[in-house]
Parts: structure tokens; sequence; C-alpha cells
């Protein structure tokens, strides 16, 4: 769970990185997406991995899609891939 909720507030952080107009959607997005998921069993573990591994797949595509620097995202990395 402490793990999840890092992943949450780094994706959050990338948010802010996004053009104004497009950060409120995002922001809204990640919340409903780590919502959905809160009723995952967090003893498993290979459910957990591929939540994170997803997050962070994800959170590259939209930093792309901006042109934002994928190296921004580096803590995530660490943190989905921990």
């Amino acid at each position: 769970m402490h793990t999840a909720l890092r992943a949450y507030g780094e994706v959050l952080r990338l948010v802010r990185r996004l053009p104004q107009e497009t950060r409120g959607y995002y922001a809204k997005y990640a919340r409903e997406n780590f919502v959905n998921f809160r009723e995952v069993d967090p003893n498993d573990a290979g459910a957990i991995d591929e939540l994170l591994k997803r997050t962070y797949v994800h959170s590259l595509w939209v930093l792309n899609k901006y042109s934002v620097d994928e190296s921004v995202a580096d803590k995530l990395k660490g943190i989905c891939s921990a």
C-alpha cells in the first residue's frame, strides 16, 4: 500500500509538468484509476507489480504526448520497479 501511495504522489507531481489546461483532467484520471484498484489484495504481489508497471507505462505515454522529457519520470520508475 505504501508503494502505491508513493506512486500516486509521484504521478501527481508529474501532472504538474503538463500544460496547464490538461492538469485537471490528468489529476482526476490518476485519482480515479488509483481508487478503482484499491480493492486489489495487497498480498498479491503479482497484481500490485502489474498495476505499478501500468502506472509507469501510462505516465510515460502521457509525458510523450505532451513532449515532456521522459527523464522526469525516473523517480516513478524507481518506485514502480522496486
